[in-house]
């Protein structure tokens, strides 16, 4: 039984860095709801050249030396926000670039197991966003079993307050029963949100975490939209 255990882990490390080494190379094809084909990969101008990469041209002045063609330079965000650590807890995994590439492939492959989650509000959302994310705003993951109608002002905000949890279990696969919340097919989650400075993924995991969601289901991207840019992978605009 060990041996077959230890043949099953190393398989997957196999298929893991094999397409972690495929998605770094050749970017990652998709397919939306539409039907419609895009690639995401990191762009490849030819005015950024390896002929520009030495210490002088790389960081020289403002990040980059006079040499180097503006459409290769990057503007850096590090005045706004807070800046988050790089674990939000144990059993909580932070991931990287290639790891959310592999998470979409197997979104694409079984939809009922993985999603990728925008934790921003929707103004955030809709300027732009990784290919296939499904916006889920922090500040509507509210829940809390105890609360009844009477709760709240009027019957309009229980039920907004009601139709953003039932859409919150509806993407993430939460079942609500009588004994209470049931997460056993509850989806593997990537949550992402501006950068390393922006609390709105953290904050969106953690009340995930206090509803009681699987920390071994839960993934975050720290660097989120910011490095996702960075990076020059593609992004895309949600249809309105």
């Amino acid at each position: 039984m060990k041996i077959l255990e230890s043949l099953i882990i190393l398989s997957t490390l196999l298929f893991s860095e094999n397409l972690l080494s495929e998605v770094q190379k050749n970017g990652l094809t998709i397919e939306g709801k539409d039907g419609q084909k895009i690639t995401i990969e990191r762009s490849k101008n030819k005015l950024c050249t390896k002929a520009n990469l030495n210490p002088d041209t790389l960081w020289g002045g403002n990040y980059a030396g006079k040499k180097v063609a503006n459409i290769c330079k990057k503007t850096f965000v590090t005045h706004v926000g807070v800046l988050q650590p790089m674990d939000l807890g144990k059993g909580i995994k932070t991931v990287g670039e290639l790891e959310v590439l592999v998470h979409i492939k197997k979104a694409q492959e079984k939809p009922e197991e993985y999603v990728l989650i925008d934790a921003r509000t929707e103004r955030w959302f809709e300027q732009m966003t990784i290919p296939t994310s499904v916006n889920l705003p922090f500040n509507e993951m509210n829940y809390e079993e105890d609360k009844e109608e009477d709760d709240f002002d009027s019957e309009d905000e229980f039920d907004d307050y009601k139709e953003q949890y039932e859409k919150m279990f509806k993407i993430l696969n939460i079942q609500q029963t009588k004994k209470g919340l049931e997460f056993s097919k509850a989806k593997s989650v990537v949550i992402f949100c501006n950068g390393s400075w922006c609390s709105q993924s953290p904050r969106a995991i953690f009340k995930l975490l206090n509803m009681g969601y699987p920390k071994e289901k839960l993934l975050w991207y720290r660097g989120g939209l910011q490095d996702w840019l960075i990076y020059d992978f593609t992004v895309t605009k949600p249809k309105g």
